[in-house]
């Protein structure tokens, strides 16, 4: 389970959905974070875009301080390092598709039914 405060710095709810979502470990953007190959300003004012290569993989982290100084993690992906494509296929929750899965099914079983009426 992800943590909104972790290792001292803040995650937003954004931000935590991204990394679940894009398989992502709490561990490895914060690591990016605290121990970064680089950094550049990022698209927000006063944000920044952190980033680290694991071998061909690239993790990029967005941070900002807010009005205490803290810093607060705003967003964060991987993707390969050359063609920019995302390192991880962005796939609904796994809620989601096991309930759309049974639905699907129900549907299936509900159309064979009224066809055998």
């Amino acid at each position: 389970m992800m943590k909104r405060l972790y290792m001292n710095i803040i995650f937003t709810n954004h931000a935590i959905n991204r990394l679940y979502n894009r398989g992502i470990a709490q561990s490895d953007a914060w690591y990016t974070f605290q121990h970064p190959d680089g950094s550049i300003p990022g698209k927000i004012p006063g944000s920044k875009k952190f980033y680290k290569n694991y071998g061909k993989q690239r993790i990029e982290v967005v941070a900002k301080q807010n009005e205490k100084g803290e810093w607060v993690i705003l967003s964060c992906w991987s993707k390969l390092i050359g063609d920019g494509k995302p390192m991880f296929s962005r796939q609904e929750p796994l809620l989601a598709r096991v309930i759309k899965k049974g639905l699907n099914k129900i549907d299936k079983l509900v159309r064979k039914k009224k066809k055998q009426s």
